[in-house]
């Protein structure tokens, strides 16, 4: 296992094969992290996220929203989610994460964290609305919290703790050959935001 909490390096891939991974660290000072924290708790329009699973609705406390250049149907946990217009912040935070990556995103998705015991499990973000390989860029405002890569076939994990205004990208073939979750955790009492920015096909 890497744990990693050094000096971020954009050039560094911190997967050892089979995807790539890169943590630009602190991307928006402590500061304008702090205001985009606030406004962001403040004018999203946060709902409980639903999973439809074996046939059953459950309901986590963990919030989400969703927005994007259009009003696009997103699918995942069997569920239907349709995109609202970027917000102010939204699109500040976009610019940003283009800038700094070179990529474009159309949509995002954002988690809303109340504190450490909430978390998200093993998965991948390989829904067929994703472009293939496309990158994804994961923004975090908050508390501190550790984010864990497992590999499907090999289990290897790589894991790495995202500040406060920090960036991390994923894309190429990551989702296809490894899972990524937030651990719960009770050392954590306050509260994250997290905008994965995406770029959704068709």
């Amino acid at each position: 296992m890497q744990l990693f909490d050094i000096e971020a390096d954009p050039e560094q891939n911190y997967l050892p094969y089979d995807g790539t991974v890169q943590y630009y660290g602190k991307v928006v000072q402590t500061a304008a992290a702090d205001h985009y924290f606030e406004a962001l708790l403040h004018t999203i329009a946060w709902e409980n996220d639903q999973a439809l699973i074996f046939g059953k609705l459950f309901t986590t406390k963990r919030k989400v929203a969703w927005y994007g250049d259009r009003r696009f149907e997103y699918t995942y946990s069997n569920m239907n989610k349709y995109a609202l217009p970027w917000t102010v912040e939204l699109i500040e935070l976009k610019a940003l994460v283009e800038t700094l990556t070179g990529e474009t995103f159309n949509s995002c998705l954002l988690n809303l964290y109340h504190s450490g015991e909430e978390g998200m499990a093993w998965h991948s973000d390989g829904e067929t609305d994703l472009k293939k390989n496309g990158a994804i860029a994961s923004l975090s405002f908050g508390a501190e919290r550790k984010f864990a890569f497992k590999h499907k076939h090999s289990k290897e994990k790589v894991e790495l703790y995202l500040e406060h205004g920090s960036l991390l990208v994923m894309k190429d073939v990551t989702q296809t050959h490894w899972l990524h979750r937030l651990p719960p955790t009770k050392k954590v009492s306050s509260a994250r935001i997290n905008l994965t920015f995406r770029t959704i096909v068709g």
